[in-house]
């Protein structure tokens, strides 16, 4: 159902605009644009409105590092993303997460290994993708450690995620070549 290829593709630098230009130009100082940008741009302001949301759930919000990217690898490999998965690996491991809890992350809140708290995170993006809700259960344990807006900053990780996932497995993104594969993709 997947498609084969990019139906939307990445607009190249030669093609972009004064305004994509200005919006990707935060991009281009760090290090290569990701397709996920270079397609995304193509709706200018949608892109415009949606990356203050985006940079906020990635880089603004109460929960760790580490917390927030077990829950982007969850929705991301129950969305079977192949690029929202790659991308958010490589971050993963470099916000302290081995190898083995993200092989146990694609394993599902149930996998041998994980303690309660970190279970509970895994079992949230199950049941937001789900049923929509956080089960009373998953809620009460991940409060023993979150405050209020941790718990609203997990509803909508996972949902920003989510909407992020749809796209890019609607849109055809291609993971970009730079991009260092972890042996398991969803699929």
């Amino acid at each position: 159902m997947r498609p084969a290829k990019p139906r939307v593709t990445p607009l190249a630098p030669s093609e972009w605009s004064a305004d994509q230009k200005n919006l990707l130009e935060p991009f281009v100082k760090n290090g290569p644009v990701w397709n996920v940008f270079k397609t995304l741009v193509r709706h200018t302001s949608l892109f415009k409105r949606w990356l203050p949301f985006a940079n906020h759930v990635l880089f603004k919000q109460t929960l760790t590092p580490r917390d927030r990217e077990m829950l982007i690898l969850r929705i991301g490999w129950l969305c079977r993303a192949p690029y929202e998965w790659t991308q958010h690996v490589q971050i993963g491991l470099r916000s302290g997460i081995s190898e083995a809890e993200i092989e146990r992350i694609a394993d599902g809140p149930d996998a041998p290994g994980w303690n309660e708290h970190d279970a509970a995170l895994v079992r949230a993006a199950d049941e937001l993708r789900k049923e929509c809700c956080l089960s009373d259960s998953t809620w009460n344990t991940l409060g023993k450690r979150y405050s209020t807006e941790q718990l609203i900053d997990v509803v909508f990780t996972v949902g920003q995620y989510n909407l992020v996932s749809m796209a890019l497995n609607t849109f055809g993104v291609e993971l970009d070549d730079e991009l260092p594969r972890f042996h398991r993709i969803p699929n």
